[in-house]
């Protein structure tokens, strides 16, 4: 955590995009950006971000419960949501330090949503109850074709149960990223990341000196 002193209402910042995006780099990047500009900080990711969150992040994403029901992932991604916000991400939020998130509930729309082919409404509605007026002031959309992505992740670890889903599957979630990016355009930026790294860093650096 960064312990300099924040000059800025704290913001919510969310980083988004499927798998093999370069979620993991940029967000570094993002971080020295708000340390150079001395701004006070937490990092956090979903799911997880707190010891309940971690541990049902362990189930989501685990080999333990590979037949779990979309239904049961869907409450247990919100679930997971619900103990980020109240420990973590509300209580950082009012000591002024921003919130740098990796993932937060646009993941929800495009993976549950998306992938899953869950009802948005329903989301949208879990969303209300656990989120009430909380929404990310800022969300980078890293967005690139799913087999550029899919050649990337492959490059790294073992597959997640997520990881594991088909071309088809993911193609869903790319598209609900993009419409929601469409929709909320002055909140979610798309940054091309099929480019290499130092032009997707230069794309986050335009889009985050707004804001510095």
């Amino acid at each position: 955590m960064n312990t300099t002193t924040s000059h800025k209402q704290p913001l919510f910042i969310t980083l988004e995009g499927s798998e093999g995006v370069g979620k993991t780099s940029n967000m570094e990047y993002i971080k020295s950006m708000l340390k150079e500009s001395a701004i006070d900080y937490i990092e956090t990711r979903e799911p997880g971000g707190t010891p309940l969150g971690e541990a049902l992040r362990a189930m989501l994403l685990g080999e333990d419960f590979k037949g779990m029901s979309d239904d049961t992932e869907l409450m247990l991604m919100f679930a997971a949501r619900a103990e980020h916000v109240a420990q973590v991400i509300r209580p950082a939020l009012s000591r002024g330090q921003w919130v740098l998130c990796d993932r937060f509930t646009d993941a929800t729309y495009a993976y549950q949503g998306g992938g899953r082919q869950l009802d948005m409404s329903r989301i949208a509605g879990l969303e209300q109850w656990v989120l009430g007026d909380l929404r990310p002031d800022l969300t980078l959309l890293l967005d690139a074709p799913i087999e550029v992505g899919r050649e990337r992740a492959g490059k790294r670890s073992t597959p997640d149960r997520f990881e594991q889903e088909r071309d088809a599957f993911f193609n869903r979630v790319r598209q609900v990223y993009l419409d929601r990016a469409n929709n909320e355009p002055e909140r979610i930026k798309i940054i091309d990341a099929s480019l290499d790294l130092s032009q997707v860093q230069q794309q986050i650096k335009r889009v985050m000196m707004a804001y510095l």
